[in-house]
């Protein structure tokens, strides 16, 4: 199942960034869902499209 990491690494200051974006009503992500992140330390946001990296799951 897809689903985003709650924190990553900031792009910029290498603090932590954590996800804002809230699921569906029914929960599930999708491959292309575009999610956003805000970073604790420099306040930057980042949007960020979301990928299966896993191409045998079908």
């Amino acid at each position: 199942m897809l689903e985003p990491d709650q924190q990553i690494t900031c792009i910029d200051c290498g603090g932590r960034a954590f996800l804002l974006t809230r699921p569906r009503e029914d929960g599930v992500w999708e491959d292309g869902d575009i999610v956003a992140y805000r970073c604790e330390d420099c306040l930057d946001r980042w949007d960020l499209v979301l990928e299966d990296d896993d191409p045998t799951d079908y």
